[in-house]
C-alpha cells in the first residue's frame, strides 16, 4: 500500500512505466526526444507465464530523474509508481575524470539500487567526436573506459553496459548504435515487467487464497488486483485489464449470493449500510477517484462499489471498441443491483432505487451516444432499447410514488417524498453542469410538475416502442403500450388506454397467455364502460362471463351486466347483436334420419347441442337457425340411384356432423381465447327458419330439437344461428363445417339386372326387376306391358312374388304377381305401392343361341347377344327400352381329316364359361347329298363338358358313286348344366361348309442308303425318291396348262414341289425344289430323285415335302383365294425367274399364301405374273408324313449322337 505521506497518483491513461535516469542530466536531456519517440515504434513479443498466449506490445516509458525516494519501500504494491528500469548516463572519456568523480557517483547510484533490491539497471556510455576533441591529452580509447566500468560494476553482466556512438549524427553507424540501444532497453523493460508482474500476481493470488481467514478484506484485495489492471491498461492491454475487473465482479457477486444463502462474511457489513446517495453511474471520468478512495477506506456502499466497478469496465470496453456490450452489461448490472440490495437487506428509501436506475440508464445511453454517431445508434438500437424501456418503467414508478399520475395531482406527502428523493441525488456533477439534457436535469424536471412528468414519460415510452417495432419486437412494444394504457387510465383518459390495451391483447392471444388475456380484458371492459360503448362492453362482458380464469362471483357479475341490459326496454328495430361464440358453443348437430335426406313431405328432425358458457342459467325467448334453399341441387335430379339399400343424396352432404362438430370437453372455447374483439355480426333474414321458443340454457350442454321444413324439393343449408335474450341477440354468423340436408322428389325408375353374371344364352336365366316408385303411387290395376321378342321369350311362372320395402330397406309387404302372356305382349300386374318405396320381383327368361358357322369365347364382344325389350309403364306415355346381354357358352370349330381316299370330319366343342355341361344326342348331318353317309365314331351318348375344357367328336364320310366337292354340314347336340336333370336339355346347332374335299394327289417318299451300305449313316449322301401320283380325273374348273398336251391328248398341269427340313435333321444337296408337269389323268405318276444327307444318327423323320399348284400368268388374279385354303411359307424356294426352264433353283421369300414370281416393278404396274397356290386340306395326301428311317452313326465317330423323336 502507498504510504500516507506520498503524493497521490492521478490514474489516467497518460500513465507510462517509470524509468529513472541518473548521471549526466544534460546528456540525457539532449537525447530524450529521440529516445522517447523511437522506443515505442517497434513492437516486442511479450511471453508471459502460466502458458498464457504471447502478445505483441509497444513499450513507452516515463523518463524521470533518479531520486532515492522513488525506489519502492517494503510493502508498497503500487505498480504505477514502481520504477521498472534505472539508467545511468555518461559520456566520460577522461580517465582522471572517471576516477575522481564519475566512478564515485556511479558507485553511490549502484549501492542505492542494491540497497532497495532493484536489479533492473543499465549504464549507457555515449561516445562522440566532439568529446574526443576537447580531451585529446588524457583521452583513452573508448574500449578502455567501457572495460573499466564493466570490471567495476557489471562483473558477470557485461550486457548491462551499453555504448551509444554519435547519437546526434545522421549516419549508418549512429543509426545502428541507436537500434542496438533501443532493442536493449525494450528487452530489459520486458524482463522487468515479466519479473515484477509475476511476483505481483503471486502475491495477489496468495492474498486471494486467504479470503476464508478472519480479517480478510475485499476492499484491500480490490485495490491490489486493480493495480494489476492499471498496469495492463498502462501497457494498452485492455482485454487483460478488463479480465481483472470481471474477476473482481464475479468474486463479489459470489459473496453476495453466499450471504443470501446464509454464508456471511464480516467485511460485507460495510456494504449493508443504508443507501444515502443514489446519484447513479458516473461514466464521464476515466476513474472516479472519490468512489475509489471510499472503497480504499472501506466506507463504500454497495451502489458505490458497483458504480465504480462498472465505470472501469465501461471505459475499457469503449477502448476495445465494444460499446454495445456496455449496454448489455449495464442492463444486467441494474437488475442485479436491485436483487443484491434485497439479499443484503440494505435499507433504501422508497423511490431511491428507481432514481438510481433511471439516472444510470440515461448515463449509459449518453455515454454510448458520445462515442457513436447517429447511424450506428439507429442500426444498433436493439442493444439500447432495453435501457430505454427500463428507464421508462422506473420513471413511471417514480410518478406513481410522487403522485404525478393521479387525476388530482400530488399531495403534500407526495411533495415531501419528492424533496427527499431529489436531496438524495446530491449536487450535479461538474461534467454535466453545462449539459441541458443531462440525466440529473431530466429527472429533476420530470419530478417537478405533472405536465413535465407526462412529457418526459410519453417521450421515453414512444421512443422505446418505436425502437421495439424497428427491430421487430412487437410483443415488447405492446407491453410498453400496456404500461402506457395504465398511465392513461390513471389520468382518466380511457379512450387512449383502450387502443394500447387492444394491441397488448393481440400479443397475449397469439401466444396463448390466458391469465394476461383475462386481466387485459377486464381493463378493456372498464374503458368501454367509461366510454359508454354498450355493444363493445356487452361483448367483452360476455367473454369475461365465460372465462374460467375468473372467480364464479366475477363471472356472475359480468353475466348479470348482460342480463340487466337485455331486460331494459329499447328500440325493437335495433337490438344489440353479439357473437354467439362468447355466449354458447355449437358442439354437436344431428339429423333424424341420419342420412340427412328425405323425400318431400317427410319429417326431418334437427338436434343441436349447445354448450352454454355462462355461469348461470339464461332464458332465451327464441332460438332460430336460418336456412338457405337451393333448388338447383335437389329436386328430381337429387336422387338417381339406389345404393346399399339407403337413399344417398346428390352433392356433398355432411352425415357425421355429430363427429365433425364435437368439441373436446374441458378446454376453453377457441373463440374465447383467440378473439380480441369478435367481429360485428348480423342475422340475415332468410325465407325459411328453424325456430323454437322459450328455451332455458343451463351451464354446460343443452339439447334443442327443431323440425326442419321439407315441403319443396331442393337442398337446405343451415347458415346462421341466433339466440334472442331480450334486447340482445347472440348470432353465430356461419355454421362450420357446412351442414345441409336434402329434400328430393324422384321420378319413378325401373331397372332390370341379372341375378348372376354373366347371362348365358340357351339356358333359362333369372333377371331382377326393381321399381323405385319415387313420387308416383302405384294403384291397383297398374301393369307393366313387356313386348315379346322371338329370341328372348319370357318363361311363364306361377310363383312370382313381389316384395315392397320402404326407403330404409325394411320389408313392408309381399304379394304374388299376376302374369299374362300373349303372342306379342306379356302383362305384369303390379301390387299397390306407396310413393318412395321399392318394388322388386324376378322373372325367368331365355335367349336362343343363333346357329352360326362359328362361335367365340365370352370375352369377345362380337359373340354377345344383346337382347332389347320394350316396356310400357303406367306413369309414362313413353316406352322404356331395356337391354340384356347374353353370352354364348361354347366355342365350336371343325376340321377335315384324310387317310388316303378315306375322309373324316372332326368337330371340337370348347366350353368357355364357368359352368360345366352335359352333352347328349351329338349328331352330324349333310343337307345336300342324300347318298353320303356320315358314320359316327363316338361311343358315348352323354359327354361331360367341364368348364374351360373341350370335347372332340369324329365322323367318317362314306359315299357310293363319288365324293362331292362341297358339303353342307349341321352339327347338333343337346346340353344342360351338370347340376340339372335330363329334362332341362336345350338344343345347340352349328352349321359349316366343306369345299374341295376330294384327294387329287398322293405323295410317297423313299430314302435309300448309299451304295454298299445296308442302312443310312450320318454324314453320307442318301437318295430320296419322291413319287407324286394323280388319283382322280380333272374336276370342273381345275386350271390346266393349255399350251401343252400329251400325245394321247391329256392336258397337263404344273406342280411345284419342295423338300425342306425345318428340324435340321437333313441337309438337302442339289436342287431342293422344282417344277413338275403332271398329266391330268388318273394314276399319272411323276418321280423326283434328290440327294439328302442325314446330320444325326437315330430314327429320323422324313424331310418335309410340299406340293403346290403353279398358276400360269394367264390365270385370273383379280380374285384372291380364301386365305384359309392357302399355305403360308416363310422360305419357299422357287425355280429360276421364268419357272418354265428347269434351271437352278432360287430362293424367294413370300409372306402370303399366293406367291407371285417377278420383280416388284412389274407387280406394281399390274402385270399378271405366275403364282403359287397351296392345295386345300385333303387334296394332297402325304404317305410319308410321319414315317421315320434308321440312321447309323459314322464309323469313325468317337461320340455318338442319338436323336430320339
Amino acid at each position: 500500500m502507498e504510504c500516507p505521506e506520498e503524493r497521490p497518483i492521478i490514474y489516467t491513461m497518460e500513465n507510462k512505466p517509470i524509468v529513472t535516469c541518473a548521471g549526466d542530466h544534460n546528456l540525457f536531456t539532449s537525447l530524450y526526444t529521440s529516445l522517447a519517440q523511437q522506443l515505442p515504434r517497434e513492437p516486442m513479443e511479450w511471453r508471459r507465464t502460466y502458458g498464457r498466449a504471447p502478445k505483441m506490445i509497444h513499450l513507452e516509458a516515463n523518463f524521470v530523474q533518479f531520486k532515492e525516494e522513488l525506489l519502492p519501500k517494503e510493502g508498497n504494491k503500487a505498480l504505477l509508481t514502481f520504477p521498472f528500469l534505472h539508467i545511468y548516463w555518461t559520456d566520460c572519456c577522461d580517465t582522471e575524470a572517471y576516477k575522481s568523480s564519475v566512478k564515485e557517483d556511479m558507485l553511490r547510484w549502484h549501492n542505492s539500487l542494491r540497497t532497495h533490491g532493484s536489479a533492473d539497471w543499465v549504464i549507457i556510455v555515449v561516445e562522440s567526436n566532439d568529446t574526443k576533441k576537447k580531451n585529446k591529452t588524457n583521452i583513452l580509447p573508448r574500449s578502455s573506459i567501457v572495460d573499466k566500468i564493466r570490471s567495476d560494476f557489471c562483473n558477470k553482466q557485461n550486457d548491462r553496459c551499453v555504448v551509444l556512438s554519435d547519437p546526434l549524427k545522421d549516419s549508418s553507424r549512429s543509426q545502428e548504435s541507436w537500434n542496438s540501444l533501443l532493442l536493449k532497453l525494450r528487452t530489459l523493460l520486458l524482463m522487468s515487467f515479466t519479473k515484477n508482474l509475476g511476483c505481483f500476481e503471486d502475491d495477489m493470488r496468495t492474498l486471494r487464497e486467504k479470503r476464508t481467514q478472519p480479517g480478510w478484506s475485499f476492499c484491500e484485495y480490490f485495490m491490489v488486483q486493480e493495480e494489476l489492471a492499471f498496469v495492463f491498461e498502462m501497457l494498452q492491454q485492455f482485454e487483460d485489464a478488463l479480465v481483472q475487473y470481471d474477476e473482481l465482479d464475479a468474486l463479489f457477486t459470489q459473496y453476495v449470493l453466499n450471504f443470501g444463502a446464509g454464508d456471511t462474511a464480516n467485511w460485507l457489513g460495510s456494504f449493508c449500510a443504508p443507501v444515502r446517495n443514489w446519484s447513479g453511474l458516473l461514466l464521464r471520468r476515466p476513474i472516479d477517484m472519490e468512489k475509489r478512495d471510499s472503497i480504499q477506506r472501506g466506507e463504500a456502499s454497495l451502489l458505490d462499489l458497483r458504480s465504480y466497478l462498472f465505470s472501469r469496465q465501461c471505459t475499457l470496453l469503449i477502448f476495445l471498441q465494444r460499446p454495445w456490450e456496455v449496454t448489455q452489461r449495464a442492463l444486467e448490472l441494474l437488475h442485479n443491483c436491485v436483487q443484491e440490495l434485497r439479499l443484503l437487506e440494505v435499507s433504501v428509501v422508497d423511490g431511491a432505487l428507481d432514481c438510481w436506475v433511471f439516472l444510470s440508464c440515461l448515463e449509459v445511453l449518453h455515454r454510448i451516444e458520445g462515442c457513436c454517431d447517429q447511424a450506428q445508434l439507429a442500426a444498433n438500437c436493439s442493444h439500447t432499447v432495453g435501457l430505454w424501456a427500463y428507464a421508462t418503467d422506473k420513471l413511471k414508478s417514480l410518478g406513481e410514488l410522487c403522485g404525478l399520475v393521479s387525476e388530482k395531482g400530488p399531495t403534500s406527502e407526495d411533495l415531501n417524498r419528492t424533496v427527499d428523493l431529489l436531496a438524495g441525488l446530491g449536487d450535479e456533477r461538474p461534467e454535466t453542469v453545462n449539459s441541458l439534457q443531462s440525466p440529473y436535469k431530466k429527472l429533476k424536471e420530470a419530478l417537478s410538475s405533472v405536465e413535465a412528468f407526462e412529457r418526459h414519460y410519453l417521450e421515453l415510452s414512444h421512443a422505446a416502442m418505436e425502437m421495439y417495432r424497428a427491430i421487430g419486437r412487437v410483443r415488447s412494444a405492446r407491453l410498453v403500450g400496456k404500461s402506457l394504457a395504465e398511465f392513461y387510465m390513471r389520468k382518466g383518459d380511457p379512450e387512449k388506454a383502450e387502443t394500447f390495451l387492444q394491441e397488448a391483447l393481440k400479443s397475449y392471444l397469439s401466444e396463448g397467455w390466458s391469465l394476461p388475456v383475462t386481466h387485459t380484458r377486464r381493463q378493456i371492459a372498464e374503458c368501454q364502460k367509461l366510454l359508454d360503448r354498450k355493444e363493445d362492453y356487452l361483448q367483452t362482458s360476455a367473454l369475461l362471463a365465460g372465462d374460467l380464469n375468473l372467480s364464479t362471483e366475477e363471472r356472475k357479475h359480468f353475466c348479470q351486466e348482460i342480463l340487466n341490459f337485455a331486460g331494459k326496454p329499447g328500440n325493437p328495430s335495433h337490438k344489440a347483436t353479439l357473437s354467439m361464440s362468447v355466449f354458447a358453443q355449437l358442439t354437436q348437430l344431428q339429423f333424424h334420419p341420419a342420412s340427412a335426406s328425405v323425400h318431400s313431405g317427410a319429417v326431418l328432425k334437427v338436434e343441436l347441442t349447445l354448450r352454454c358458457l355462462m355461469p348461470i342459467s339464461v332464458h332465451i325467448q327464441q332460438l332460430a337457425a336460418s336456412i338457405h334453399f337451393d333448388v338447383n341441387h335437389g329436386g328430381t335430379h337429387g336422387r338417381t340411384q339406389k345404393s346399399s339399400e339407403t337413399y344417398q343424396p346428390w352433392g356433398v352432404v355432411c352425415k357425421n356432423t355429430h363427429l365433425l362438430m364435437r368439441h373436446h370437453e374441458g378446454t376453453s372455447p377457441p373463440d374465447t381465447l383467440n378473439c380480441v374483439s369478435p367481429p360485428t355480426v348480423t342475422m340475415k333474414e332468410g325465407a325459411q327458419m328453424l325456430k323454437v321458443q322459450d328455451v332455458t340454457l343451463a351451464p354446460g350442454n343443452n339439447s334443442i330439437v327443431f323440425t326442419a321444413p321439407s315441403g319443396q324439393p331442393g337442398t337446405y343449408t343451415l347458415r346462421q344461428l341466433c339466440a334472442t335474450v331480450g334486447e340482445v341477440q347472440f348470432v353465430l354468423s356461419h355454421i362450420y363445417p357446412s351442414v345441409r340436408y336434402e329434400v328430393y322428389s324422384q321420378e319413378p325408375q325401373l331397372t332390370v339386372e341379372p341375378l348372376s353374371e354373366p347371362l348365358l344364352a340357351g339356358l333359362p336365366q333369372m333377371v331382377k326387376f326393381t321399381l323405385l316408385t319415387g313420387h308416383y303411387t302405384v294403384k291397383k290395376g297398374d301393369a307393366l306391358q313387356l313386348s315379346n321378342a322371338e329370341t328372348l321369350p319370357i318363361l311363364p311362372s306361377t310363383s312370382c312374388t313381389a316384395r315392397i320395402s320402404n326407403p330404409t330397406a325394411e320389408l313392408v309387404s309381399e304379394s304374388t304377381l299376376s302374369i299374362q302372356s300373349s303372342e306379342k305382349v306379356t302383362s305384369i300386374s303390379l301390387p299397390p305401392t306407396p310413393p318412395y318405396h321399392v318394388l322388386e320381383f324376378e322373372l325367368e327368361v331365355a335367349c336362343i343361341i343363333p346357329s352360326g358357322s362359328e362361335t367365340a369365347p365370352l370375352h369377345d364382344p362380337k359373340w354377345r347377344e344383346c337382347e332389347r325389350m320394350s316396356i310400357d309403364c303406367p306413369w309414362s306415355i313413353y316406352s322404356t327400352l331395356l337391354a340384356l346381354t347374353f353370352y354364348i357358352p361354347f366355342k365350336t370349330k371343325h376340321s377335315l381329316l384324310s387317310a388316303g381316299n378315306r375322309k373324316y370330319i372332326q368337330v371340337c366343342v370348347q366350353n368357355v364359361s364357368d359352368v360345366s355341361f352335359t352333352l347328349a344326342e351329338v349328331k352330324l348331318t349333310e343337307k345336300q347329298h342324300g347318298s353320303l353317309e356320315l358314320q359316327s365314331l363316338n361311343t358315348k351318348t352323354h359327354q361331360l363338358l367341364c368348364s374351360k375344357h373341350s370335347v372332340f367328336c369324329l365322323w367318317e364320310v362314306r359315299w357310293k358313286d363319288e365324293l362331292p366337292s362341297c358339303m353342307q354340314c349341321v352339327f347338333s347336340a343337346n346340353f344342360s348344366p351338370l347340376s340339372q336333370d335330363t329334362s332341362a336339355f336345350k338344343p345347340f346347332h352349328y352349321q359349316f361348309q366343306l369345299e374341295r374335299v376330294t384327294t387329287l394327289y398322293s405323295v410317297k417318299a423313299e430314302i435309300s442308303p448309299p451304295a454298299g451300305e445296308q442302312h443310312c449313316r450320318s454324314g453320307l449322301l442318301c437318295g430320296l425318291e419322291v413319287c407324286i401320283t394323280r388319283l382322280t380325273e380333272p374336276a370342273e374348273g381345275e386350271i390346266a396348262e393349255e399350251s401343252k398336251t400329251e400325245p394321247d391328248g391329256f392336258k397337263i398341269t404344273k406342280l411345284m414341289y419342295e423338300v425342306a427340313d425345318s428340324s435340321s435333321n437333313w441337309a438337302v444337296c442339289g436342287k431342293s425344289s422344282g417344277m413338275v408337269l403332271m398329266p391330268m389323268k388318273v394314276n399319272a405318276t411323276h418321280k423326283v430323285h434328290i440327294e439328302v444327307m442325314p446330320l444325326f444318327a437315330g430314327h429320323l423323320p422324313y424331310p418335309k415335302i410340299k406340293v403346290l399348284r403353279y398358276l400360269p400368268h394367264t390365270a385370273a388374279v383379280a380374285i384372291q383365294p380364301d386365305p384359309d385354303s392357302c399355305v403360308e411359307n416363310d422360305s419357299l424356294s422357287l425355280l429360276d425367274k421364268t419357272l418354265d426352264d428347269q434351271a437352278d433353283t432360287a430362293s424367294i421369300r413370300s409372306r402370303g399364301s399366293v406367291h407371285s414370281v417377278g420383280s416388284g416393278d412389274q407387280q406394281q404396274r399390274g402385270v399378271a405374273m405366275p403364282r403359287l397356290e397351296a392345295f386345300s386340306p385333303g387334296q394332297v395326301f402325304n404317305h410319308s408324313h410321319t414315317q421315320q428311317v434308321l440312321v447309323l452313326p459314322a464309323t469313325d465317330d468317337h461320340i455318338m449322337e442319338v436323336n430320339a423323336t
